[in-house]
């Protein structure tokens, strides 16, 4: 399955390669690389290191996208302020807005989080959707978790924290 979406991903970011502008980016790091870090790349992104805003498919060991941002990025770190799609990584970040599927070892979400979080540790800001971890945890979950720790701040069963221990969800935790 994985290796059938990825081909369909390859060629979807192959078309927009070739209707796009700037339809590959090389990286080094953010400041060595074919294009500045300010330009939009909207084909592939082979990266060491790489920081473009983009709307394309992004490889490379630190995936970064700065400013609003899409596409599928696969790495062993994957960061992004406001992104729309999928990161698949050891370790995600989004620092903004964040609607799609991060799926790795850690995933972080600050700010909106609209999507599925599947990792060992999942956290969000303001988070709406699926929760699927050993741990996850929610400032604010509308939505579900299932884990072996899964922890909604805004659940009601959680308000006398940390003085007094809650019942905790330890299967599943929801908040609506």
């Amino acid at each position: 399955m994985k290796t059938k979406l990825l081909i369909v991903a390859l060629m979807a970011a192959a078309a927009t390669a070739l209707q796009a502008d700037t339809p590959i980016q090389l990286s080094l790091t953010p400041e060595i690389a074919l294009y500045p870090k300010t330009t939009t790349v909207g084909g592939l992104s082979l990266n060491i290191w790489g920081e473009n805003p983009q709307t394309s498919l992004n490889l490379g060991f630190v995936n970064g996208s700065t400013g609003s941002s899409g596409g599928l990025s696969i790495g062993i770190v994957n960061y992004a302020e406001s992104y729309e799609g999928v990161q698949w990584g050891a370790i995600n970040i989004s620092t903004e807005n964040f609607l799609g599927w991060q799926h790795g070892f850690v995933n972080v979400a600050e700010g909106t989080f609209n999507g599925f979080q599947l990792a060992f540790v999942n956290v969000g800001e303001n988070t709406t959707g699926f929760q699927l971890g050993a741990i996850n945890y929610a400032q604010e979950l509308h939505g579900l978790q299932i884990g072996f720790l899964n922890l909604a701040m805004n659940n009601a069963v959680f308000a006398e924290l940390p003085d007094k221990l809650a019942p905790a969800f330890p299967i599943v935790n929801w908040s609506f």
